[in-house]
């Protein structure tokens, strides 16, 4: 007999565990961060770049927790637009949310696309448009070809980054680096505390990649039990990294060389440890490469979750049968982040990218005082943390937009 009954679309696997997800957090975070700006950071906030790393930490500490309960409510990909729409029922709103997530997820990819470059020139004289595309290309290729396949190589970036962290922090201890001052708490200055203001705006950029997570939940082999944890431990495990590595490189290297490095971490290892530069560079190579590509991956996630929720064209929704990823959705990804890199100043992006996460981020927030105050039921277990996290989640996030335009 013939089966007439048309075929169900394919969908994406449940292959990711607890420890691949926590080293895949890990790697957004860091290799976003402490590699790619912590040149930034000590721009503006000088000798209390640390504090800055901290303050930023706390805000998204807050935000965390709201993730937990909306993720562990709705474990759906496109899980901004998902809590939108479940909280205020308005679909507009809720397809702008995820097409901002999507926008996050691109110009974060190119901000780090950029600052590998950076890293990628002290070895090979290559015009950057040439480096960029081949970048972006290359970890386009790797995202379409499976999100184990993608995990896994990202995991094996992770141990790399980390270790050149730790590497750097072990050295400044042996070396008996003079962190007391760096760690100390800041003057009541204004001049002080705004330069320290306005570089935890863009030392929160450091932290993004936890939401990541909320994005690949369809993905994940028990999401109640394993994604909570994983953004708990993405976020200590990044903040201890910041916070010590950023007062040893404050400590050891002088603000202005610091500050106007290409590639600042290489400039450190090098004061601290007094080897060559290029061992650092190698290493943060492979940590922006691993952003470059979850950030790609947090698009199409994305991308996919809207298609299937009905709010974008359904070509963007299709899933190959062999990789189990959206193709479609992944090399649209391609194209728009080479476009940005090769088109917008780096700095420019990782602000605008801090204002726009802040946005997201104050509105999942917001999502969830929405839901504990109409008594939404899930039908799913789900987390619940108390109802003064969300709001001090929003205040924060609505602070730091605030201090950031004035």
């Amino acid at each position: 007999m013939i089966d007439d009954a048309p075929a169900k679309p394919a969908a994406l696997k449940r292959r990711l565990g607890l420890v691949l997800l926590v080293l895949y957090g890990t790697g957004i975070t860091v290799g976003a961060g402490i590699y790619v700006l912590i040149g930034a950071v000590a721009g503006h906030a000088g000798i209390y770049t640390p504090w800055a790393f901290g303050v930023a930490a706390i805000v998204m500490g807050l935000t965390v927790a709201s993730y937990i309960e909306l993720s562990t409510r709705f474990p759906v990909s496109a899980g901004e637009a998902a809590y939108v729409k479940a909280a205020f029922n308005f679909r507009p709103l809720s397809t702008a949310t995820g097409l901002f997530t999507v926008v996050v997820g691109l110009i974060s990819a190119s901000t780090v696309t950029l600052g590998s470059v950076g890293y990628v020139r002290q070895f090979v004289e290559l015009p950057q448009v040439v480096m960029v595309i081949a970048i972006v290309v290359l970890l386009g290729a790797i995202a379409g070809w499976g999100i184990l396949e993608s995990v896994v190589i990202a995991s094996l970036f992770t141990l790399i980054e980390v270790g050149g962290l730790v590497a750097i922090i072990v050295a400044g201890i042996y070396g008996n680096v003079p962190i007391a001052a760096s760690l100390a708490p800041p003057p009541f200055d204004p001049v002080i505390l705004s330069g320290v203001g306005f570089a935890s705006l863009l030392a929160f950029f450091a932290f993004i990649g936890f939401e990541d997570l909320a994005n690949v939940v369809e993905e994940i082999k028990m999401p109640y039990r394993d994604l909570p944890r994983a953004m708990i431990l993405t976020l200590l495990i990044s903040t201890c990294l910041y916070i010590s590595t950023a007062a040893i490189a404050v400590s050891s290297v002088s603000l202005e060389e610091l500050s106007a490095s290409s590639a600042p971490l290489s400039l450190v290892f090098q004061k601290v440890a007094g080897v060559s530069p290029m061992t650092i560079s190698a290493i943060a190579i492979f940590a922006t490469l691993n952003t470059i590509l979850a950030q790609m991956t947090l698009a199409t996630r994305v991308l996919y979750g809207m298609a299937r929720q009905g709010d974008l064209p359904s070509l963007l929704g299709r899933v190959h049968t062999k990789t189990s990823t959206p193709l479609v959705a992944t090399v649209l990804t391609v194209f728009i982040v080479i476009a940005l890199a090769l088109t917008v100043p780096f700095e420019r992006l990782a602000e605008s990218t801090s204002l726009a996460t802040l946005a997201i981020f104050a509105l999942v927030n917001l999502s969830l005082l929405r839901l504990r105050y109409i008594g939404f039921h899930s039908n799913t277990p789900h987390i619940s943390v108390p109802i003064w996290v969300p709001w001090l989640g929003l205040l924060t996030c609505l602070g730091m937009i605030a201090s950031a335009l004035t």
